[in-house]
């Protein structure tokens, strides 16, 4: 990995797990601000040698700390960097508490003075519609890499265990979300009760996330656990489609100890 002599500061813990390079940290601060380090680094570089860096993001709370650390970066112009991001309810308007766009947009595009957002539109009447044209943008701005996060039941995106395709031959897609995905929302806070939770949403596709050039997920906590280790130590398989990670050649998975709680390192 990159910038290697930024990101020692509580770092316990290095291994691979087939291509899957994986750094486990102290703490959920600590995680945040090596991640942070390593991925400014890469946003950084992409501008000098191409002018402009295109990158993707998640929005969940397990990137909250390394969102901060992020816009605190120094030395990035940010004029020079196009955003998108991997999913958004359907249905859900851009203001929303709920919303992924609101959630990047107040986390980190209006922090840092983004040169361009392109978001999901939720709101979309037709949502086929709008993943065909987000697709678009995607072929037309190369993403340098994508930011993820990992769903306690293993999703990438909102790509859950039972709609996985490994194959799919959409680049962007309107999908179901799984009982376990709603209940994560819940948990995380976003919704008072599972019934509240949309049904389906706009994501990418693993295919879509697998073709970026350099992968980096993050995801600390308890919740995390189960999750870690079926990414890690079961069999690459749909039914934990972060598993699909450790084929990537260039992929990078940083956590805290406590989500490591279950692994057999």
């Amino acid at each position: 990995m990159e910038s290697t002599a930024m990101v020692q500061d509580g770092l316990k813990q290095n291994f691979r797990a087939d291509q899957l390079n994986v750094y486990v940290y102290e703490s959920r601060p600590q995680m945040g601000q090596a991640a942070a380090a390593v991925i400014a680094a890469e946003i950084r570089r992409a501008i000098e040698e191409r002018g402009r860096a295109v990158v993707i993001l998640a929005s969940a709370p397990s990137q909250n700390e390394f969102l901060a650390s992020l816009a605190e970066a120094a030395d990035i112009d940010w004029s020079r960097v196009t955003a998108f991001h991997l999913d958004e309810y359907l249905g859900m308007d851009a203001q929303a508490p709920q919303s992924f766009r609101k959630f990047l947009i107040d986390g980190l595009v209006n922090k840092v003075q983004l040169g361009q957002f392109h978001g999901l539109g939720g709101e979309a009447p037709d949502g086929p519609a709008e993943a065909k044209r987000y697709a678009k943008l995607l072929e037309e701005n190369s993403p340098d890499f994508a930011v993820l996060g990992i769903g306690e039941n293993g999703h990438l995106a909102f790509i859950d265990p039972p709609f996985c395709d490994f194959n799919d031959p959409e680049a962007v897609k309107v999908v179901e979300l799984d009982e376990v995905c709603r209940n994560q929302q819940v948990n995380d806070g976003a919704f008072a009760i599972i019934d509240d939770v949309p049904q389906h949403a706009l994501s990418l596709t693993i295919p879509t996330l697998m073709r970026t050039p350099k992968l980096f997920a993050i995801a600390p906590g308890p919740a995390k656990r189960h999750a870690i280790k079926r990414t890690l130590e079961k069999p690459v398989s749909t039914s934990c489609p972060a598993s699909i990670l450790r084929t990537h050649p260039n992929a990078h998975l940083f956590i805290d100890v406590v989500a490591a709680g279950f692994l057999d390192h």
